[in-house]
C-alpha cells in the first residue's frame, strides 16, 4: 500500500468517526428533549421517582463524602505549600473553598455520579431492553420512556446538585482540619479569610454546573440502555459507553459552561 492510499484510508476512516459522532449527539439530543414533552404530562410516577431519589442520592452519600474529604485535604496541602513560597498560606482556606464551590465539587460528583448511577441506568434499561419487558410496557399502552426515563432524568437533575453541595461541605471541614490542626494555620485568620475572598456566586456557579451535569448524565445513561441490543454483551457495551460518554459530557460542558457563566455571574 502507497503513502496516497494509506493516507486516504486514514482520512476515510477519521471521516466516519467525526460522522458517526456527530449523528450519536443528534440522537442522544432528540431523545433529550422528549424528556422536556412527557415530563409533565401524567400519570406522574412518583413511586419509581422515590426509588431512583433513594438510589442516586443517599446510595452515593458514602462515596461523596469520602471524595470529597479526602480531595478538600489533599487541596490544603498541595495549595499551602505552593503559597508558603510567597508567604500567603493565609488564603489556603478561600482558594480551596472556591475551587470546590465552582468546579471540583460539581465536575467530580458528575463523574462519580456517572459511573455509578449512570451505569447503573443502562444496565437496568439495556436488561429490560433485551428480555422484552420494554416491548411488554409498550404492548400494556404504557410508555417506556414515560416509565423508565422520565423519573430517573428527574431524580439525576434533583441529587447531582445535592451531593455536589455536600462534596463541597465535607471537602471544606477536610481542608479546615487539615489547614488548622496539621499545616498549624490560625484558625481565626483560616475562617476570617474564609469569609472574606468567598462569595454566594461561586455557590451558584457550582450548583447550577451540578443541574446541568445531572440532566446530561441521566439522558445518557437512559439512552444507552434503550439502545441496548444483541442481549448479554449489548448490555455490557451500553453500560460502558453510558460511563465513558457520560464522563466526557461532564467534563466537556465544564469548560463551555465556566466560560458562561464567568460572565453572568
Amino acid at each position: 500500500m502507497n503513502l496516497a492510499s494509506l493516507g486516504r484510508t486514514y482520512t476515510e476512516k477519521l471521516g466516519a468517526a467525526i460522522i458517526e459522532s456527530i449523528d450519536g449527539l443528534g440522537s442522544v439530543s432528540r431523545f433529550g428533549s422528549k424528556f422536556f414533552y412527557w415530563f409533565l404530562k401524567p400519570p406522574f410516577r412518583i413511586n419509581i421517582l422515590m426509588q431512583q431519589l433513594y438510589f442516586i442520592g443517599n446510595k452515593s452519600l458514602f462515596i461523596i463524602c469520602l471524595a470529597g474529604g479526602f480531595t478538600g485535604m489533599v487541596m490544603a496541602y498541595q495549595v499551602y505549600f505552593g503559597f508558603k513560597l510567597i508567604s500567603v498560606d493565609s488564603l489556603v482556606g478561600p482558594v480551596v473553598s472556591i475551587t470546590l464551590a465552582r468546579e471540583l465539587g460539581p465536575v467530580l460528583t458528575g463523574l462519580i455520579v456517572a459511573g455509578r448511577a449512570g451505569a447503573a441506568m443502562a444496565a437496568q434499561i439495556g436488561t429490560m431492553k433485551v428480555t422484552e419487558q420494554v416491548d411488554a410496557l409498550e404492548v400494556m399502552g404504557i410508555d417506556s420512556f414515560q416509565y423508565l426515563a422520565v423519573p430517573r432524568i428527574i431524580a439525576g437533575t434533583i441529587c447531582l446538585p445535592m451531593l455536589s453541595t455536600i462534596f463541597c461541605l465535607v471537602g471544606n471541614v477536610g481542608s479546615w482540619l487539615v489547614g488548622t490542626k496539621a499545616l498549624m494555620i490560625d484558625e481565626a485568620v483560616y475562617l476570617n479569610k474564609l469569609g472574606e475572598f468567598m462569595f454566594m456566586e461561586d455557590m451558584i456557579q457550582g450548583i447550577i454546573k451540578a443541574f446541568v451535569f445531572g440532566f446530561i448524565v441521566a439522558v445518557i445513561g437512559t439512552y444507552f440502555g434503550f439502545t441496548v441490543t444483541k442481549g448479554a454483551e449489548g448490555v455490557g457495551r451500553g453500560t460502558n459507553l453510558a460511563v465513558v460518554w457520560g464522563m466526557i459530557s461532564v467534563l466537556i460542558l465544564d469548560y463551555f459552561l465556566t466560560s458562561f457563566l464567568v460572565h453572568i455571574l
